[in-house]
């Protein structure tokens, strides 16, 4: 019954900052540990970053990290992710979803595409 509805993304020259949305409705925001996935054309979609519920844990895949943040405001039902210091091969379609322990991630966005120019 989570709604989960990505906005933000955009073009953007290579070194450039954008800051993702993901406005959540319909649960209990705060049960869930939240995510940004991302997908680039013929390739697997990958993990990028998550939080937890409180917003005090948090984790990055290896090709984002220092560049890329996630946050939280669990009083507007809202995740974050700002990007900065962007590269071409950031260039996807990045994807919101939310889980729980135990369940995964149960729910999905529509998607938001990012490009990256030089």
């Amino acid at each position: 019954q989570v709604q989960l509805v990505e906005s933000g993304g955009g073009s953007v020259q290579a070194g450039g900052s954008l800051r993702l949305s993901c406005a959540a409705s319909g649960g209990t925001f705060s049960s869930y540990y939240m995510a940004w996935f991302r997908q680039a054309p013929g390739k697997e979609r990958e993990f990028v970053s998550n939080i937890r519920g409180s917003g005090g844990i948090t984790s990055y895949a290896d090709s984002v990290k220092g560049r890329f943040t996630i946050s939280r405001d669990n009083a507007k039902n809202t995740v974050y992710l700002q990007m900065n210091s962007l590269k071409i091969e950031d260039t996807a379609a990045y994807y919101c979803a939310a889980g729980q322990t135990g369940r995964g991630y149960m729910y999905w966005g529509q998607g938001t595409q990012v490009t990256v120019s030089s």
